[in-house]
């Protein structure tokens, strides 16, 4: 789950991070009023899930609360990068003398944290370390030890960072590595981390992803999550406990196993066809789960044949057919379906596939038949 700036930001000053004052707007009279506040220079900054912002037009600078006003109404309603702007953050402007990266993530190789500091920050960050690697400083952290000193002066002095802000930088670091700990995150950066106009260290822009698996700890974060800047299938699906990510292939495919799931969507690519989307119903194969699953396949309109691939082992594979069926009384599919029913008792939900004769639903003894098939109904073959 991705957190909005101002939602990050608020989370970083929870940990004793200097953010910037700002309060959230939806209509350009809101950011009037914030701007007459604060009584100073303002930034105006598009809130949506993704990157490019200021490129793309959506972080302006307003000198006065009117200026603030007119900047708001040609920020919000903008779409960047598929995303709606709906809100803007109303930040005080602040003197940049000098920008720095700041990020703990996960190294999933290292099987630790990383905590990285570049003396390029404000910048695609995935860009540096594309184009100058060697600008970005990192240190693996030994998660039963936590962050250590050595570990921040070495990022300070790999930056350059001036030693009379190593004290400040000491407590930042410290800060977003419990942060992001403590979240169950997966990313906490801060960029910029800027030097300002006094000489301190202020974090102007943040961002967040906390891991969904671990969200039932952490119910306060569990509430920022903005349902509107994600597709309607994917609210859908984590509703009704199913693992769904939509992609732009013409195959639906729905699987019991993020493992079988995988390797289907790979067999309908090796003979010539794309999957429309990764969806595992998980364990049990009840029916409502299985019509949930229809329902957001079917609902995508790249798709032109559904491939179910089950395999039943705790589950038995005669209650999965039963619940297709039953799944199919309330969604209603005109689509070719493609049906790969495999373990316990299969014999039994192969005849009860059979006995439904549905017009539309085939039978396949093996993945690689299945998939076959699946592409051959996608093309119309």
């Amino acid at each position: 789950m991705n957190l909005h700036e101002y939602q990050s930001k608020l989370r970083f000053a929870e940990f004793g991070i200097p953010t910037p004052q700002g309060k959230v707007a939806h209509d350009p009279q809101q950011v009037y009023e914030i701007a007459k506040d604060l009584g100073r220079p303002v930034v105006v900054k598009a809130q949506v899930l993704t990157g490019g912002r200021g490129k793309a037009g959506g972080v302006k600078l307003a000198q006065t609360p009117e200026e603030a006003q007119a900047r708001a109404d040609e920020i919000l309603g903008m779409t960047i990068r598929g995303h709606k702007v709906l809100k803007v953050l109303v930040d005080p402007a602040a003197e940049i003398k000098a920008e720095i990266y700041l990020g703990v993530t996960n190294d999933r190789t290292a099987r630790k944290p990383v905590i990285m500091a570049s003396a390029e920050g404000g910048m695609d960050i995935e860009e540096v370390n594309r184009v100058s690697p060697e600008k970005i400083i990192r240190a693996h952290v030994d998660p039963f030890l936590g962050l250590r000193d050595y570990q921040i002066r070495n990022l300070a002095y790999g930056i350059d960072l001036p030693r009379d802000l190593w004290k400040q930088f000491m407590h930042i670091a410290r800060a977003l590595y419990r942060c992001y700990v403590e979240s169950d995150a997966t990313l906490a950066e801060i960029n910029p981390l800027i030097i300002d106009g006094e000489g301190n260290l202020l974090a102007v822009d943040g961002k967040m992803s906390i891991d969904d698996n671990a969200l039932f700890r952490h119910p306060d974060l569990a509430e920022m999550r903005d349902t509107s800047a994600e597709p309607p299938a994917e609210t859908e699906a984590r509703a009704a406990g199913l693992s769904y990510v939509k992609l732009d292939g013409e195959i639906g495919c729905m699987v019991n196993g993020a493992g079988l799931a995988m390797a289907t969507m790979d067999m309908t690519q090796l003979f010539g066809g794309s999957p429309a989307n990764f969806l595992d119903i998980g364990g049990g194969a009840r029916a409502d789960k299985v019509a949930a699953a229809l329902r957001i396949i079917v609902s995508d309109p790249n798709v032109k044949a559904i491939l179910v691939n089950i395999f039943g082992g705790i589950t038995r594979a005669d209650e999965v057919a039963r619940g297709i069926l039953e799944a199919l009384e309330t969604v209603k599919i005109d689509l070719p379906l493609v049906v790969r029913l495999v373990g316990t008792n299969e014999e039994e939900a192969h005849q009860i596939m059979a006995d439904a004769a549905l017009p539309n639903m085939v039978s396949a003894t093996s993945l690689a038949d299945a998939a076959q098939k699946a592409v051959a109904a996608a093309r119309g073959m």
